[in-house]
């Protein structure tokens, strides 16, 4: 079984209670860049690795898509999207991403938020999702920016009196596992350079199609103390492509 840490009780009441986890996309930083990156999901069949609450899948579910399936290792992530974002076109699974088996040209596009960076084996994970996808296919996913991954503790430095110094990087080009402290507990993540993320996609056939680091939006660094600091280093990255 790999690392299911959405399922401690303490860490999911702590994520339950993000804005992005009450609000939905609206609420999550990246949504305003993620978005217009999508395709067009009328007709198509949608696989989303690592679903969680679900809200993208019912984003394309009330977008047109013909059939959408969630996975998700968490059971409470599960129960949570089962509850709130169940519709016609959805199923839900509970099943790690790495561990999934699917027939070939099973879906025409292919998403993720935020969740390869719990994945250890980013490069077999894209080669199964190639074959996943029919030709033409679209794989969109947004995960932690390598600048954000590198060094590991993902906190910032600052000097005695708590004011923020700067933002460690270190061990950039040594990809693999790291210690990350994320809502006040301890979480492994995986951390891989830019050229292993798109290295990845373009060594398993697919097209760049679209790159983002996405910032807050004006109204969040407004309204949301200490969020103008997110300005001074990238934490998320989203990668489109298109499988040839």
């Amino acid at each position: 079984m790999k690392e299911n840490k959405y399922d401690d009780p303490v860490f999911f009441a702590k994520y339950a209670r993000m804005d992005r986890s009450r609000f939905g996309l609206k609420a999550a930083g990246e949504w305003r860049t993620l978005e217009p990156m999508l395709p067009d999901f009328t007709g198509r069949d949608v696989l989303d690795l690592g679903c969680g609450y679900g809200w993208h899948c019912a984003y394309a579910a009330e977008h047109g898509a013909r059939s959408v399936f969630g996975l998700d290792l968490s059971e409470k992530m599960l129960a949570v999207a089962q509850k709130e974002h169940a519709a016609p076109p959805i199923e839900y699974c509970r099943m790690a991403m790495e561990d999934a088996d699917f027939a070939d040209g099973s879906f025409d596009v292919a998403l993720s938020s935020l969740a390869f960076h719990y994945v250890a084996d980013f490069g077999a994970l894209v080669r199964k999702t190639a074959h996943w996808l029919r030709p033409g296919g679209d794989f969109v996913f947004s995960c932690e920016h390598p600048v954000f991954t590198a060094e590991g503790s993902q906190d910032w430095y600052r000097d005695e009196n708590g004011k923020i110094l700067h933002f460690p990087v270190d061990n950039y080009y040594m990809e693999g596992e790291r210690q990350a402290v994320f809502l006040g507990e301890r979480v492994t993540k995986y951390h891989r350079t830019l050229t292993g993320y798109v290295g990845a996609l373009l060594s398993n056939g697919f097209m760049l199609t679209g790159l983002a680091e996405p910032q807050p939006p004006q109204e969040m660094i407004d309204a949301i103390p200490g969020m103008a600091d997110e300005l001074r280093r990238p934490m998320m990255l989203i990668l489109a492509a298109k499988k040839q």
